[in-house]
């Protein structure tokens, strides 16, 4: 029994190690160099380096102790409609949050007469999906952001143009479109969204 306790030359760990390793470096690749150079999201950046880690060593130990895999991606599944449920998250956070999932669990099984080279590929070929969705596919469209807007006069229907403009100068962006989420007349403030061409 204490043999086990101080014994790190099993095969079982020293290969979640090598695993880890590789996880790590792919991680950096989506977060850091894919992620985080077009949204620049401090906050999601480390919770989703957080995630990653944690999902492949729990992915890890329940592949050691022989559980169904189904049974761990309904664990990571509750973990991350716990986590949705506390936050506005937008889709494409979504996306990465699923991706960075998905690519911890794929690095943290141990599949047997499955080659190591073909893991570093998928990793790859998953890095390079989101690089190319991010460059070609997202790099043109608008962005958003949800804003409290005191001025409830401009919010009628015939003063578009001119709420457009006024929010273009509050904001110092070019607002092209105006979303009215929910107008409070007691407070005389409405919560709106502005979408604008980054």
């Amino acid at each position: 029994m204490l043999e086990n306790i101080f014994n790190l030359n099993n095969p079982n760990f020293l290969g979640i190690i090598v695993r880890f390793a590789i996880n790590l470096i792919f991680l950096f690749c989506l977060i850091k160099l894919v992620y985080y150079r077009y949204s620049r999201d401090e906050m999601f950046t480390f919770a989703f380096f957080l995630m990653g880690i944690m999902i492949f060593f729990i992915g890890s130990v329940l592949n050691a102790v022989f559980l169904e895999i189904g049974m761990a991606v309904g664990l990571f599944a509750i973990f991350t409609i716990l986590r949705l449920r506390t936050n506005d998250v937008s889709i494409k956070d979504m996306a990465y949050m699923f991706t960075t999932i998905g690519l911890s669990v794929i690095n943290s099984l141990k599949m047997v007469g499955f080659p190591l080279l073909g893991i570093v590929i998928i990793n790859l070929i998953i890095i390079a999906s989101a690089y190319l969705l991010e460059e070609f596919l997202v790099r043109n469209t608008t962005e958003s952001y949800s804003i409290v807007y005191r001025n409830l006069e401009m919010l009628r229907s015939n003063r578009k143009q001119k709420l457009l403009k006024d929010l273009s100068e509050l904001t110092g962006k070019e607002v092209i479109k105006v979303n009215v989420r929910r107008v409070d007349y007691r407070t005389g403030i409405a919560l709106i969204d502005i979408f604008f061409k980054e």
